[in-house]
């Protein structure tokens, strides 16, 4: 079990990854807005990250460097419905471990969950 943290400008996105992920035994913490999300984790152990790309006032590549800067070890999958080879290459840089588009597919996403926890190179 992980914790998880989504953070989604659309309520119904985290919703969804955070139904996926918790029938998978996970505590997911789901949020709409960048600084809510960056100040739980500055207070509160985080395994994982999903983030979205494009957010309300910041980039979901912004909110990864700045959880990046308290919590090294955290892994993170970035969502998006606009994919780029550039975004894709600058989140990696970064430190996010996969990339997921959407809309979001339960499997891929919860294998892509497994895989980034465990640690094991994903495809």
């Amino acid at each position: 079990m992980a914790e998880i943290l989504a953070l989604d400008d659309v309520l119904d996105a985290t919703v969804l990854v955070g139904k996926i992920l918790k029938k998978k035994g996970h505590v997911v913490h789901t949020f709409t807005e960048e600084d809510e999300a960056i100040a739980f984790a500055r207070r509160h152990p985080v395994d994982l990250a999903i983030l979205d790309i494009k957010l309300k006032r910041m980039s979901g590549i912004e909110v990864l460097a700045l959880l990046k800067e308290d919590n090294p070890e955290m892994r993170a999958i970035m969502l998006t419905g606009y994919p780029t080879v550039e975004t894709a290459r600058e989140a990696i840089s970064l430190g996010a471990d996969e990339y997921c588009v959407k809309p979001i597919d339960r499997t891929e996403l919860e294998e892509k969950v497994e895989k980034v926890l465990a640690g094991r190179p994903t495809t």
